[in-house]
């Protein structure tokens, strides 16, 4: 299930998000055909943490929170793109030409807090309308992430890989429905956007995978069918090697 939701003004916040049925398979998160959930869609590659810790304390990884096949429960994972659109960006070109390069930075600051704020709207219409979570917190709660499930973002710390972006983009169709586009670099265009996942387990939380050992990163790249080294051209700031 795929929905586009747009927002009028001068600047039009817009996003798309996907809800599908998946299963965890070990590290991995399985995405079915909703028409037939015997079909796999895609994968989605996710890595765990390896730092020493204190005893009985987990080792995250964000498909813990997702069921397995073989539990009995029918699980799903959502994705979602969001942008302010190229007019933040165009905005901030017509101030550079009058050599006003503050109200330059301050409109992109404002486009990127849009985008923000976009994704946030969406995640809570996710909850509320298509998880039917029933919640009725104050601001201070949301800004405090009192309510249940978590969005985080491709490229952060519990997913570092960007280009696991590519895998949502495919899902979402973001750059054909949207207008945002992925660079050579994994990066989203216009600037103002963000994306991520929906995880709506009640245990859901954010973490940090850390430094990642060679045996990890081996296993990952077998998993994503790619060389090591291509991953250790991704994740080089998070290898402990």
């Amino acid at each position: 299930m795929l929905q586009t939701i747009r927002e009028s003004g001068r600047i039009r916040p817009k996003g798309i998000f996907g809800l599908w049925p998946a299963y965890r398979d070990n590290n991995d998160v399985v995405i079915l055909d909703p028409k037939n959930r015997r079909n796999e869609l895609a994968r989605l590659h996710f890595l765990r943490q390896q730092a020493i810790k204190k005893k009985d304390n987990p080792h995250f990884c964000l498909a813990d929170f997702i069921a397995g096949e073989s539990s009995g429960v029918e699980d799903s994972i959502g994705a979602f793109a969001v942008t302010a659109g190229h007019t933040v960006e165009e905005m901030a070109k017509e101030f550079e030409k009058d050599n006003d390069d503050y109200s330059s930075i301050m409109i992109k600051a404002v486009g990127d807090r849009l985008a923000e704020a976009f994704a946030e709207y969406l995640h809570e219409k996710v909850r509320k309308d298509f998880y039917g979570i029933h919640e009725d917190h104050t601001v201070q709660e949301l800004i405090e992430e009192k309510y249940q499930g978590i969005r985080p973002a491709i490229g952060y710390p519990s997913c570092p890989d960007h280009t696991e972006k590519q895998t949502i983009w495919n899902l979402l169709g973001a750059e054909e429905k949207i207008g945002v586009a992925l660079t050579e670099t994994f990066a989203m265009n216009p600037p103002s956007s963000v994306s991520g996942y929906y995880f709506m387990h009640p245990e859901a939380r954010y973490f940090h995978v850390g430094q990642l050992d060679k045996v990890q990163v081996t296993d990952y790249a077998e998993r994503k069918k790619v060389t090591a080294s291509h991953i250790e051209k991704w994740l080089s700031p998070h290898l402990a090697y």
